[in-house]
């Protein structure tokens, strides 16, 4: 059974920058595949950071040149730098795979003041 565990959120002022960790653990974890989602409050969860494979990167519209996504194949884990944060990136935010879902981790709150 793969456990995700994601960390790094906090509460950051508008223009801040953060980095998420998705630390993974079991024998049927794959690296590729993995991406970041958040949910805001009263919203769906969205996709908006993916490494689909290889050295791919996706993003969504609302992140790019903004957040660049990147991956430790040693560590299994998955990261997020976040940079020039703004209110509406406030979420809890997910890490999993796109293809096909593990379990969801807690996530991690990430909190932008304006």
């Amino acid at each position: 059974q793969v456990q995700l565990v994601e960390s790094g959120g906090g509460l950051v002022q508008a223009g801040g920058s953060l980095r998420l960790s998705c630390a993974a653990s079991g024998s049927a974890f794959r690296i590729n595949g993995m991406g970041w989602y958040r949910q805001a409050p009263g919203k769906q969860r969205e996709l908006v950071a993916s490494i689909p494979r290889g050295d791919t990167t996706n993003y969504a519209d609302s992140v790019k040149g903004r957040f660049t996504i990147s991956r430790d194949n040693a560590k299994n884990t998955v990261y997020l730098q976040m940079n020039n944060l703004k209110p509406e990136d406030t979420a809890v935010y997910h890490c999993n795979n796109i293809y096909a879902p593990f379990s969801w981790g807690k996530g991690t709150l990430v909190t932008v003041s304006s």
